[in-house]
């Protein structure tokens, strides 16, 4: 595997096209990704999640007023640490706000598509996070300057699961975090939460491919907690 120039601490992970699986429950779209040698078969369901909240379908007259606000700064989209509600925690490895949101390394060619052609971008922020067994948690949020393309980019994204378009940043040196192959084990989900859409995935510390119901249940606590300080950004006077 050929990683790229490290940016802001990461190390960026060459990513391939897996088979994907995906199912969407409420708000949020859960996709599994595996390798064809998976032994196990087994197919996550995703966790119950809330019905959408008015801050995913804002009323137009706002839209004009929120196209040039800031995006949400990186320290407070992506804290140290994030309390697990099962006990424990998720740590913060590394962030960084990308040059844009179409970097070819971290965004496949649909997604960029779909970026370009809606009322622009504000900016990409992406974070690594590992819990106590070194699993590994990627996040990335986009911010776009049209509340409505944030829910178009949700919708067409869970309309194709077998696309995988977001890719996953390579821990840096010294973390204590394996680089794990492209053809590893993954669970990804996708939140809509005002102009932004907040991207998770997992995957286990060795990078197996099985048990991707209890990946994507290690997954949710920490996606949703990240949506959830969009949301109250995104909805602030």
């Amino acid at each position: 595997m050929r990683d790229a120039t490290p940016v802001g601490g990461f190390r960026k992970k060459a990513w391939g096209l897996n088979v994907a699986l995906g199912l969407v429950v409420a708000a949020v779209v859960f996709f599994v990704l595996r390798s064809a040698t998976d032994e196990s078969g087994d197919v996550p369901k995703a966790a119950p999640s809330a019905q959408p909240s008015s801050a995913d379908r804002p009323a137009p007259s706002a839209q004009s007023s929120v196209a040039d606000r800031p995006m949400i700064g990186l320290a407070d989209v992506f804290p140290n640490q994030v309390a697990d509600p099962a006990g424990g925690t998720y740590t913060k490895v590394g962030a960084v706000v990308l040059k844009s949101c179409t970097e070819p390394d971290s965004v496949g060619p649909l997604l960029a598509d779909y970026i370009a052609r809606g009322k622009g971008c504000v900016g990409e922020q992406v974070a690594l996070y590992k819990d106590a067994k070194n699993n590994q948690f990627n996040l990335a949020v986009f911010t776009m300057k049209d509340p409505l393309d944030t829910v178009k980019l949700v919708t067409r994204l869970g309309s194709a699961p077998m696309d995988y378009q977001v890719g996953a940043q390579a821990p840096p040196p010294g973390s204590g975090l394996k680089t794990l192959p492209p053809d590893s084990g993954m669970v990804q989900g996708f939140t809509g939460q005002g102009r932004a859409m907040v991207v998770g995935l997992g995957q286990w510390s060795d990078g197996a491919t099985r048990d991707y119901q209890r990946l994507v249940e290690r997954l949710t606590p920490l996606l949703n907690s990240v949506s959830d300080r969009v949301a109250r950004y995104e909805t602030s006077p």
